[in-house]
């Protein structure tokens, strides 16, 4: 059992940066793969960054890539995103997952066990 939680979202201007943490509880954090989503109102939970368990495999969705780092802490049970150039479109509720992804589903919400309780990132423009 994975116990997650968000935490480092807020509001902040366009252009600007956000780190996101979450935190995981359980001393089986090191062997997930861990993604980031997020959910905008109105659409779908979109995939936005995986790393695997050894940080030896990285991923980021187009929409994202060359803005946002995805890292992990294993010693701290900790995983990050590092958000910059912040846009509006970038608005959603973010989510950490904890899963066993092949890397051809990666972007499946089915492939994750657990999920956090969201934080709220809001870019004003």
């Amino acid at each position: 059992q994975v116990q997650l939680v968000e935490s480092g979202g807020g509001l902040v201007q366009a252009g600007g940066s956000l780190r996101l943490s979450c935190a995981a509880s359980g001393r089986t954090f090191s062997r997930y793969d861990m993604g980031w989503f997020r959910q905008a109102p109105g659409k779908e939970r979109e995939y936005v960054a995986v790393i695997g368990a050894r940080s030896g495999n990285i991923y980021y969705s187009e929409s994202v890539k060359g803005r946002f780092t995805i890292s992990r802490d294993n010693a701290k049970n900790t995983v990050y995103l590092q958000m910059d150039s912040l846009k509006p479109e970038d608005t959603a509720v973010y989510y950490c997952a904890a899963g066993y992804p092949s890397p051809a589903t990666i972007a499946q919400t089915y492939e994750y066990d657990y999920w956090g309780q969201g934080t709220q990132v809001t870019v004003s423009s």
